[in-house]
């Protein structure tokens, strides 16, 4: 048995509890690996506050992390006990129930194929960060078929996946003007992260602006107010479901750890940089603080759990 954190029913944060839970085996395609650290994402605590996504109790919660390989399957060919991996372990587009395992737990199981090498200059909790809001800030560009030269308007540009929204738009996907809302305290921050323009939300409203942008990102779900900053064929980006306008389009994730080795190489340059909200990382015995937080909706970039307990269970 491992320690994990877990819930037998839907609720509040109060559900949770530090229990034990089953250390898996690898089956075909799979590796075990020990967790060094793991970010929490609002899916996480909205999947414990009602079944929007079917699982078997108990649930321990958590997508994305960073870890050690301590066991494999013989079939799985890329990577070797001792490397270091992340990435997001549920893959939101499978058909059927997620996995009871999450990453908020010492060791978890996870598919060949959803993970990759850590880059070299990446700490375990830089790389936790990462995974599902990278993947969720580049899927919707694709959705939207974002073209090099456009203008972009970002709403929500310090949250975990608008922070990543704007680094990819900057120095991935070739935006001409990169343009985001955020709060007073965040500004600079933003503007450091490369847009070029930051509006401050409590100043200004959408209805204040004149100019009118090529593609419009919503990650917070506000495009029945945001619409109005978009050109009139514009593509409206929506990340939160359902879709807060007509015209907007949803947009998920491709769950793979095939787009964390594609953007690697800008992650070595330091042209994409993680983002971990500077009140953690928080130890793996604060999970419920943690919760929290990100439950407060203030956080900058990721809220990163580390300091997981020792590998001992399969030692």
């Amino acid at each position: 048995m491992q320690k994990a954190w877990l819930y037998e029913e839907y609720g509040p944060k109060d559900v949770l509890k530090l229990g034990d839970f089953t250390i898996p085996s690898p089956k075909h395609g799979e590796l075990i690996v020990h967790v060094r650290a793991a970010s929490l994402n609002p899916i996480d605590f909205k999947r414990r506050q009602r079944p929007i996504f079917p699982s078997d109790f108990p649930v321990v919660p958590g997508c994305d992390m960073a870890g050690v390989v301590v066991d494999k399957d013989c079939h799985v060919t890329k990577f070797e006990i001792g490397d270091h991996v992340y990435g997001n372990i549920q893959d939101f587009n499978r058909p059927g129930k997620l996995k009871q395992l999450g990453t908020l737990a010492e060791y978890i199981c996870v598919e060949e194929s959803l993970i990759a090498r850590i880059p070299e200059k990446l700490s375990f909790e830089d790389a936790a960060s990462l995974p599902l809001a990278l993947q969720t800030a580049a899927e919707g560009f694709v959705t939207g078929s974002f073209k090099p030269g456009q203008s972009i308007f970002i709403v929500g540009g310090a949250g975990g996946v608008g922070s990543l929204v704007v680094q990819l738009a900057k120095h991935l996907y070739g935006a001409s003007r990169v343009v985001a809302t955020c709060s007073t305290p965040k500004v600079d921050f933003v503007k450091e992260l490369g847009a070029d323009e930051v509006i401050d939300y409590t100043k200004i409203k959408y209805e204040d602006l004149d100019e009118k942008f090529d593609f419009l990102y919503d990650t917070i779900g506000d495009c029945k107010n945001s619409y109005l900053v978009a050109k009139e064929c514009a593509p409206i980006i929506d990340i939160t479901w359902p879709p807060s306008h007509p015209r907007a389009i949803y947009s998920s994730l491709s769950t793979s750890g095939e787009l964390l080795e594609k953007l690697g190489p800008l992650i070595e340059e330091g042209k994409l940089k993680p983002v971990i909200d500077p009140t953690g990382p928080y130890p793996f015995g604060k999970v419920m603080e943690a919760f929290s937080y990100l439950e407060t909706g203030r956080a900058r970039g990721k809220v990163v759990v580390s300091q997981f307990p020792e590998p001992s269970a399969l030692s």
